[in-house]
């Protein structure tokens, strides 16, 4: 069964609850039950090794609890009842009662996940309405095991019906999760530079860590990464979450992992840090885009006050309208220190963090941070269209401290806003994805670290002939038909970390009174000086590689002789003007194509309206 057959089948419950529930409260009701069906069917098999390790243990005199997750299959949870959801069909009369009971026989990380929930109010809702046993039944009747629906698919159908129920609710349900095929791509930029951890047969053992977790999505996609080509690589995963639901999909996503629960904190990340201390070795995070941080602003801008550099906080805060960036400096903190080994992250933003602020703004001051630091690897401009909440530009950083030599001191910014293909059906504002062969394209790019363009042939009119090239810098481009011309359109291109750079500079001009005389200080370090003319002052970004007054003489005196720099008052700042270094200009058609296109079209004209008269 597809992801979209089971979340289809799960949604089909929604017909039970109209008219006792509002369309926006379906999710309380269906969410919780998908996940206890799924826990449910995980234990089916080991469920009477289970009972006769409790009894055993209680004949003895000890407490069962500590052997009964071996008993379970070696998970991280287990279920002490006699009864399943099968066996609560067998007595209508008391399903309240004993699926309360059931429930409550769930070990303690188990049943943390139905009190995030709020399963209790739901089920008395339920059991008033007359409901309970029939939402039951409707479970029952699906086999969310594992071997029936990998853990992957699960992952989709949680995602599928978290995406409906925020639709119904008018809520934002990019703030839950990613389209999976992004996760892919930011995954193989994780893995495809460390061959130790990829290589079969290596025991390694790696962290990964996601601060903005959602369901575990991001979580999940780099372990199967990474199990399927190095079946004995060890990854721990780590994550925070800061909404209720999410994090209980989540936490029972890696219960069923074997994966250690208490490494799935809930709280708000940048508030409440929950791995505060730790670091690791990779990192992904998709933050939610535009969000303001104003209620968390006073613990944050503490943390930037009173810790500086020595918190996660210290180059700067952006503007309190869009925290996205707050998560690029808690992962940078994150970091595994190089001499340990390093670390690589990945994350998801859209485009202000590339440009907005001046120089000595909080933004400006963080993308000075990361690139006079030499942090920055990549940054991977997307399609627009790809995610479920928005249509906007969105990009991948790729940031590390272990940079190979043949990266240090530069970037590599790709434009992959070109690699997409229609969706047969539209998710919301996802309109578009990218394909196996367009991750597998940009991973390339990423891996070769060269710059490349997209080279077209086009003919005396203009059209293309034949698919576009994808060609490295120096390769022998493709022969042009007469009267034709080449398309030469740049997707990967190499920077040095200073490109980025500029330096403001203040320009002055001088003060005049009515006679047009300069007006001079009169007192203290003034007297004797021009007084500057507020009005006439003005600003001029010079690239940090540039010599200040020679463009100064170049530049600005030519226009106004009487200018000068206020030295005190110059700032280093940094942008990534990432579209306008992929701009291509396209020559406009000359008079004469266009004269010979209106030519055949009036005769076109012509030729209909004789058929119509005849």
């Amino acid at each position: 069964m597809t992801p979209q057959a089971l979340s289809s089948f799960i949604w089909s419950v929604a017909d039970l609850l109209r008219g006792d529930y509002k369309q926006s409260e379906y999710g309380r009701v269906i969410l919780p039950f998908t996940v206890l069906r799924r826990l449910d069917c995980v234990l089916e098999a080991t469920k009477p090794k289970v009972l006769a390790e409790k009894s055993l243990r209680e004949k003895m005199g000890i407490n069962p609890e500590p052997f009964l997750n071996r008993a379970a299959g070696g998970l991280g949870f287990h279920n002490a009842s006699d009864l399943d959801l099968t066996r609560l069909l067998g007595d209508q009369d008391n399903i309240r009662q004993n699926l309360y009971s059931y429930v409550k026989a769930f070990s303690p990380e188990a049943r943390d996940i139905f009190e995030r929930f709020d399963f209790h109010a739901q089920v008395e809702r339920l059991a008033k309405a007359n409901l309970l046993y029939l939402v039951t039944e409707k479970f029952v009747g699906i086999d969310l095991h594992p071997d029936v629906v990998d853990n992957a698919s699960m992952g989709l159908v949680f995602e599928e019906l978290i995406r409906k129920f925020a639709e119904i609710s008018n809520e934002t349900a990019g703030e839950h999760f990613t389209p999976r095929e992004v996760i892919r791509l930011m995954v193989n930029l994780l893995f495809i530079e460390d061959d130790d951890v990829l290589t079969p047969g290596n025991a390694v053992v790696r962290t990964v860590y996601d601060p903005t977790a959602g369901t575990g999505g991001m979580l999940s996609v780099a372990s199967e990464h990474l199990l399927g080509h190095n079946p004995q690589a060890r990854l721990t995963l780590h994550g925070q979450e800061l909404n209720d639901e999410s994090y209980a999909i989540c936490k029972a996503d890696m219960l069923i992992r074997g994966q250690p629960v208490e490494n799935i904190v809930a709280g708000n990340t940048l508030s409440d840090d929950g791995h505060a201390g730790r670091k690791f070795d990779y990192m992904l995070s998709n933050p939610p885009f535009g969000v303001e941080w104003k209620k968390v602003e006073k613990v944050v801008r503490q943390e930037h006050e009173q810790k500086g550099f020595a918190g996660r906080f210290g180059p700067g805060l952006p503007r309190v309208s869009d925290g996205s960036m707050l998560f690029l400096m808690h992962l940078v903190a994150k970091m595994r220190p190089a001499q340990d080994g390093g670390s690589r992250f990945g994350i998801v933003l859209n485009g202000s963090p590339l440009f907005t602020g001046g120089a000595g703004s909080g933004e400006s001051e963080i993308r000075r941070y990361v690139l006079e630091n030499d942090l920055v690897e990549a940054i991977v401009g997307l399609p627009t269209d790809m995610f479920y909440n928005t249509g906007i530009s969105t990009y991948v950083w790729v940031l590390s401290n272990k940079k190979p030599p043949t990266r240090k001191g530069k970037v590599q910014l790709i434009d992959a806003s070109g690699f997409w293909q229609k969706m047969r059906k539209s998710l919301g504002s996802k309109r578009r994805e990218m394909s196996d062969a367009h991750i597998d394209t940009v991973t390339r790019l990423f891996g070769d670290f060269a710059e490349a363009e997209q080279v077209s042939v086009l003919d005396a009119r203009n059209q293309p002939v034949g698919e576009p090239q994808l060609l490295r810098l120096g390769e022998p481009l493709p022969e042009v038909p007469e009267g034709g011309r080449l398309r030469r359109v740049p997707i990967a291109r190499l920077f040095r970390n200073e490109d980025f750079g500029y330096t403001t500079i203040t320009v002055e001009r001088p003060l005049r009174d009515e006679a047009g005389a300069v007006v001079l200080g009169q007192k203290g370090k003034q007297k004797g000086k021009p007084q500057p003319d507020s009005a006439l002052r003005d600003t001029e970004n010079v690239p940090l590689g540039e010599d200040i007054d020679a463009y100064f003489q170049r530049e600005v005196l030519p226009h106004a002789p009487d200018a000068w720099i206020d030295a005190e008052k110059s700032k280093v700042g940094y942008e990534i003007p990432f579209n306008r270094h992929f701009y291509v200009f396209e020559p406009p058609r000359s008079l004469q194509a266009i004269d010979e296109e209106l030519k055949t079209v009036a005769a076109s004209i012509m030729k209909m309206l004789g058929e119509l008269a005849e």
